[in-house]
């Protein structure tokens, strides 16, 4: 594809969606022994196809730079860990999911998925580009291949394997750059009756609730069912299931299988066309409007922060996410107006965040230094977090999120 075209149908690209300046790579922390080293950033902005609706990114680093080492991991999540348990007891009793069958998971990061199916006895496999966290993945007896995923992949695993009746890929369709590659892999490793599952963050939900942090440069895509069911269809791959759910602030649950296969269409994927359909998905105003709500969250979130300095009051973060470091340097919020983050990941723990230069603590920091304030990052998760260290509100603290608008919670 052409610099400048869509990704997918190669349409020219001509209108915007939101632009957020210039920043560092969401995950890419910083050792403390290079805290004072150039850091490289670069544009973080995202168009629209006018022909199938896709929203992308600007793509200025290769895929491999970001993902083959990782610091994410998915079992750091409580929340995150109970929804994948759910999904495959589903699943198994949905699809008839048992000892004969092959689970492949793309992007299955340290197993906190696959591991409720090897604990079924199902055979799985997971295949993981980021050489650290498939290693983290092995070690809990989930088998896995730290490989990036395409038609080549899915060719190679239906040679060996015989293919996969279930191909699971949450939350990565938005992190490939040559998306065509990628779901023609899906193609070709399916047996005949196979489904595939795929959940992302919707688009939809994006928008209504600006949620504009969820963009950075590891998201290549920004997903409608709109786009996915264009970009599926060019591949053989059939839509006949959407659920929606309030993971990531709000995301949809699409299942696929090969045209020809014989699962029956169900009732969410009319109603989910239909939201976006009203909501002006197919048209230019939408996506033309986004910026304009932007600034807001940003003007708001500096106002407290410099209001709560003036007052002598220590502000602190939860959640070393990447929707943080994007809130953090589009307002130009540093260690001036906000002490340190918190964050369970010992991976994480002992760097700082890109740009922003915010310290990495384990969450015990925050009992050490009493905060006034904890402004919590990963807002998708707040539930989860305010009820995990409801030990902050002992000396008087109070939880806070920026997105979609400033919120002391009560």
């Amino acid at each position: 594809m052409k610099a400048g075209h869509c990704r997918f149908c190669n349409t020219p690209l001509s209108l915007s969606f939101v632009d957020l300046g210039s920043t560092p790579l969401a995950n890419s922390y910083v050792p403390l022994d290079r805290a004072d080293a150039p850091e490289p950033s670069y544009p973080l902005r995202a168009s629209v196809c006018g022909e199938c609706r896709l929203v992308q990114a600007d793509a200025f680093v290769p895929a491999e730079d970001i993902f083959s080492h990782y610091a994410y991991f998915s079992s750091f999540s409580d929340s995150w860990v109970a929804h994948a348990r759910r999904f495959a007891h589903m699943a198994m009793d949905r699809f008839g999911i048992g000892a004969q069958s092959l689970v492949v998971e793309v992007a299955s990061n340290d197993g906190y998925l696959l591991r409720h199916f090897v604990e079924a006895g199902v055979p799985v496999l997971g295949i993981e580009p980021a050489a650290n966290v498939a290693e983290a993945a092995r070690a809990v007896g989930v088998r896995t291949e730290a490989v990036f995923f395409g038609a080549a992949t899915g060719d190679d695993v239906k040679a060996r394997e015989g293919g996969a009746d279930l191909v699971v890929a949450n939350n990565v369709l938005a992190h490939v750059p040559d998306i065509n590659d990628f779901v023609e892999g899906f193609a070709r490793v399916l047996k005949p009756e196979g489904v595939i599952s795929i959940e992302f963050p919707h688009l939809l939900r994006l928008i209504e609730d600006v949620q504009f942090d969820t963009v950075y440069h590891e998201h290549f895509y920004y997903l409608s069912l709109l786009a996915v069911e264009k970009v599926m269809a060019a591949h053989g791959l059939r839509v006949f299931d959407v659920e929606e759910w309030p993971t990531h602030g709000g995301s949809l649950r699409v299942f696929a299988c090969l045209k020809g296969a014989s699962h029956v269409e169900q009732p969410g994927v009319a109603k989910v066309r239909a939201d976006e359909a009203a909501a002006g998905l197919d048209r230019d105003e939408i996506y033309a409007d986004f910026q304009r709500r932007v600034t807001p969250i940003r003007e708001g979130l500096l106002a407290f922060l410099r209001q709560a300095k003036a007052e002598g009051k220590r502000v602190a973060a939860y959640g070393a996410a990447a929707k943080g470091n994007t809130l953090l340097n589009f307002s130009g919020v540093g260690t001036d107006l906000i002490d340190y983050v918190v964050d369970r990941n010992p991976h994480k723990q002992g760097h700082l965040l890109p740009g922003s230069h915010l310290p990495v603590h384990a969450p015990e920091k925050l009992a050490e230094t009493k905060p006034d304030y904890v402004l919590i990052l990963p807002w998708n998760i707040k539930d989860e977090v305010v009820a995990s260290h409801a030990h902050v509100r002992d000396w008087g603290g109070r939880f806070v999120i920026a997105v979609p608008r400033l919120t002391v919670l009560p």
